[in-house]
């Protein structure tokens, strides 16, 4: 399986870019996942061509062409950072490649939470009619403490998180299959969801 995983902050010292990486490393005979990054991204400015930047459109590639995606998420003032909501709003308003797509959400934060209210609301984002991603129920992963999680070879050190991982991803991959074999049976028009607009919603409804 091909995963993408997008590290949610553009910060240089992310812990949650450590923990993508070491599961790119630690699942490589489960998976591959490729480490996308969203520093170089512009602030979202809303186009009216809706034609994204090519590091948007680069992004939304390799979002669209793999099995799934995979979040990591820290928690700035209850939520996700900046740099994350203007990311989902270039690919939301744009080329919509999170329609029907299996995603997994992590986050990792310096304090014993684990970033479980950012957490829940990119959860609350990834459901809106213009995204429609198809996130992973009932399962989170809380990093707590994660400036001393991991070792200086990047190796997750809390054994007890590292089972917990384990079983989540394991849950990610079933969760993938069976998801996008129910899509391809069910014949979902992804197409057409992403053409969605609230404009042609409102309009429609005021007929």
């Amino acid at each position: 399986m091909k995963f993408i995983g997008i590290v949610g902050t553009n910060s240089d010292r992310s812990t949650n870019r450590k923990l993508l990486h070491f599961m790119k490393a630690h699942f490589a005979d489960k998976a591959e996942i490729e480490v996308c990054e969203i520093k170089s991204l512009p602030a979202f400015n809303e186009p009216k061509d809706k034609t994204p930047p090519s590091t948007v459109k680069e992004l939304s590639d390799k979002i669209e062409n793999a099995d799934g995606v995979i979040i990591a998420t820290p928690e700035y003032d209850h939520s996700i950072t900046a740099a994350l909501k203007s990311a989902i709003e270039w690919l939301s308003y744009t080329t919509c490649p999170l329609i029907n797509k299996c995603v997994m959400i992590v986050g990792a934060s310096h304090g014993s939470l684990g970033s479980s209210r950012a957490q829940a609301h990119l959860r609350q984002i990834l459901d809106a009619p213009e995204l429609k991603a198809r996130i992973m129920p009932s399962s989170e992963f809380l990093l707590g403490h994660s400036l001393q999680a991991f070792d200086e070879n990047g190796d997750l050190i809390y054994h007890d998180k590292v089972k917990e991982l384990d079983e989540c991803f394991d849950e990610f991959i079933l969760f993938v299959t069976l998801t996008n074999e129910l899509l391809k049976k069910a014949k979902f028009n992804t197409e057409q969801n992403k053409k969605f607009s609230w404009k042609q919603a409102a309009e429609e409804g005021a007929l």
